[in-house]
């Protein structure tokens, strides 16, 4: 009523609502069903355009930097929230970019190098010649999302920012860690076990 009142306006004009934990349970439920979707197209379009071993091994990948950002965010005790939900598919959207781009390269090399060298042997040197512009790219993200976190949040008290950063920072970092050292190591043996 003091408010309208400030603004000139009736007081019958104005209303008042609040968010609370039945918001939070429709955005986890509307969550879980676009990331089943967001993991099946994925899976379709790499599976068509690199292969079905580097669509799992990428996935797994996926799977892995949910499930380590999940049990990061639980430890902290953060809510989930729109902007966590939000964080979470842009986590996934990094994590498989890095990862393709790793796959992109042995695939690269097998055309140029298959006949000469064995498929671990190109999953060495296709991830030396990546390794760097990863690493790279990882702390160039990491930084700004850093200060978001801890000089943002912590220092000058922008609360909601907290658990957005929070989620971006762990998942840029787990998602440079599994492209570099679970999925090429994975799809490495997976293709070892075939037939030359």
């Amino acid at each position: 009523a003091r408010l309208a009142a400030l603004l000139g306006e009736e007081p019958a004009d104005a209303s008042r609502q609040s968010v609370g934990p039945p918001f939070r349970s429709q955005v986890t439920e509307s969550a879980v069903p676009a990331l089943i979707v967001f993991f099946i197209v994925i899976a379709l379009y790499m599976t068509w355009r690199l292969e079905w071993k580097m669509a799992g091994a990428a996935l797994l990948a996926l799977l892995h930097d949910l499930l380590f950002t999940a049990g990061v965010y639980a430890l902290v005790g953060f809510d989930v929230t729109p902007a966590t939900v939000i964080a979470i598919l842009t986590i996934l959207g990094y994590s498989l970019y890095d990862t393709v781009v790793v796959f992109d390269k042995i695939q690269e090399n097998v055309q140029e190098r298959g006949d000469r060298h064995t498929y671990g042997a190109i999953v060495n040197m296709s991830m030396n010649q990546v390794l760097m512009r990863s690493i790279n790219t990882s702390l160039t993200t990491l930084l700004p999302i850093g200060s978001l976190l801890f000089v943002g949040s912590y220092l000058l008290g922008a609360a909601t920012l907290r658990e957005f950063a929070l989620a971006l920072f762990i998942g840029v970092a787990t998602g440079t860690y599994s492209s570099i050292f679970l999925a090429a190591p994975l799809v490495g043996m997976w293709k070892e076990r075939e037939d030359h």
